[in-house]
């Protein structure tokens, strides 16, 4: 089922004190919006405060993310953390192949598809990032390397997993210089005509991601392609975050 997910993606951001600013300040912002069947909002912070978002989000109608994971429960992974570890503290979802672990840390396809197979395994389900780069755009491969993308992150499934799928344009994030919304909806079709094709489903969870803030996401909101955000920035300031939810989850 498609549903509508705004996911906040904080990055090596934050602190104990901020971790409980924005949870606060966010749900409290967000104390008279509608929370339907299918919708979510998920806050996604550093490994490090996991434990008291978990605590802060108990009870609540929001879900809690991490924003990696190894493909072992357990072993010699320095500096790893497992999904085993996460389903302690109650995380729902986990992003992975999120552009800057493929491009700053030099995360492979093959990498990815492993983290993808162990995060279903354990019933976490991934934020799976797919997008190309400027260079890759301006030679007219985004299609092929978003498709290399989908292919490997979902070799060996039979039938399609519980996922949800991030577009995230790598020239976008960051940068401060978001898609259009047409840009975001050609490729989030093919995406979804890509799995009608391999699963006989296209009612997958499809997000944008990439500079989404409160002054561009009435466009992004507005369009029947793409389901919700995966976003970075704003997702640090709550009076922020909350438009940007209030947007998407009050759409007809």
């Amino acid at each position: 089922m498609r549903k509508t997910i705004v996911a906040g993606n904080w990055k090596m951001n934050g602190s104990l004190l901020k971790t409980k600013q924005i949870i606060i300040g966010t749900i409290a912002r967000l104390w008279d919006t509608d929370m339907k069947e299918d919708s979510d909002v998920v806050f996604i912070p550093p490994f490090i405060y996991i434990p008291t978002a978990s605590s802060l989000l108990e009870d609540s109608d929001f879900s809690l993310g991490a924003q990696n994971m190894f493909y072992e429960d357990k072993g010699a992974f320095t500096g790893e953390i497992s999904p085993l570890m996460l389903k302690e503290f109650n995380v729902k979802y986990v992003v992975i192949g999120h552009s800057e672990r493929r491009h700053i840390f030099g995360e492979s396809n093959k990498l990815i598809e492993k983290k993808v197979k162990k995060a279903v395994e354990e019933d976490l389900i991934p934020i799976l990032c797919v997008g190309e780069t400027l260079e890759e755009r301006e030679a007219d491969k985004t299609w092929d390397v978003i498709k290399e993308q989908l292919s490997s992150a979902l070799k060996g499934f039979d039938t399609l997993p519980n996922i949800v799928i991030a577009y995230e344009p790598v020239w976008a994030i960051g940068t401060g210089k978001a898609a259009t919304k047409e840009d975001a909806e050609e490729v989030i079709s093919k995406i979804r005509k890509w799995l009608k094709e391999h699963f006989g489903r296209d009612d997958v969870s499809i997000l944008y991601g990439g500079s989404v803030k409160a002054a561009n996401v009435e466009q992004f909101a507005s369009s029947k392609e793409i389901d919700g955000a995966l976003v970075g920035g704003a997702s640090l300031k709550p009076d922020e975050f909350a438009i940007i939810v209030k947007t998407f989850l009050g759409r007809s």
